[in-house]
């Protein structure tokens, strides 16, 4: 597989994450662990089926352990870490914290063997985070507050635990993207037994909810952990980290379509912006 293809792919995560506040919104009243619970069990599920039909559960048994508590730990850690922030602080502030993975990313792959950090991978994210910024305090945000820091704290670990996980991966290459399913798996439990310690179970209770929940699993909390695995491993994985800052806009325009949102100036100037960075990462990546 080629690196452009290999890079095609894992910018088809930023497409499904793009979805994922849509489909959250729709999943109401389910809480957050017995959701995460519910679609990291679909996804794992779908995945280890998908790993058998094409005869790579041998694979499966090669893959030491500490590699999939590894997975795991990113993938629940992310997902508990940005829940709880977000109900120990205001959603916009902790949300922007939380989006500074991308930037975390294309700083730090400049650290790994044959990567190499140019300024254009630096103007690029930072105008991309500025563009993410601006769709997220375009609501309305309070502004930061010293009373909601342990939340800010807990935003800041998410965005550390998904660029950590993201890069690190990237020194994994030789870990076959099946091991997805098991990290799937493994966070499903984890999220179980939380889910039936922490909270109280509510059942999607429509046929949106229950539409939305299966659309979760299968795609933004599903495939597109197994794509992003492949992108981050054998694709660009600066370019990757800069286009993500597309998931906050391209899921406000969803959200624009649905209904939900209205547009405004600062979603265009954001629209800006990122594609503006999205470009200079490219053209950066490109001179390599």
């Amino acid at each position: 597989m080629t690196r452009s293809r290999a890079t095609s792919i894992g910018f088809v995560a930023v497409l499904l994450w793009s979805l994922l506040a849509l489909f959250t919104v729709g999943s109401a009243p389910t809480p957050p662990l017995l959701l995460n619970a519910i679609c990291f069990s679909l996804g794992g599920t779908l995945g280890l089926i998908w790993t058998w039909r094409t005869g790579g559960i041998a694979q499966l048994r090669t893959v030491r352990w500490p590699i999939y508590m590894f997975g795991t730990v990113g993938l629940f850690g992310y997902h508990a870490l940005y829940f709880s922030a977000l109900r120990m602080a205001p959603a916009a502030e902790a949300g922007l914290i939380a989006y500074l993975w991308p930037l975390l990313i294309v700083l730090l792959s400049g650290l790994l063997p044959g990567e190499h950090l140019r300024p254009g991978h630096l103007i690029g994210a930072c105008l991309g985070f500025a563009g993410a910024a601006l769709i997220i305090l375009g609501g309305g945000g309070a502004g930061f507050q010293s009373d909601h820091l342990p939340g800010y704290g807990l935003a800041l670990l998410c965005a550390l635990t998904w660029s950590g996980y993201s890069v690190l991966s990237r020194r994994l290459g030789d870990t076959p993207t099946n091991s997805v399913a098991v990290f799937c798996v493994l966070t499903a439990i984890a999220s179980w037994i939380l889910h039936f310690t922490l909270e109280d179970t509510i059942w999607p209770d429509t046929a949106v909810s229950w539409a939305s929940v299966l659309a979760l699993g299968l795609g933004p909390v599903g495939l597109a952990f197994y794509v992003w695995d492949i992108g981050v491993k054998q694709g660009d994985i600066q370019m990757l980290g800069t286009s993500s800052y597309a998931a906050p806009l391209l899921s406000t325009l969803v959200l624009i379509l649905a209904g939900i949102a209205a547009p405004t100036w600062g979603l265009a100037i954001a629209a800006v912006l990122i594609t503006g960075g999205a470009v200079l990462a490219a053209r950066a990546s490109f001179a390599n």
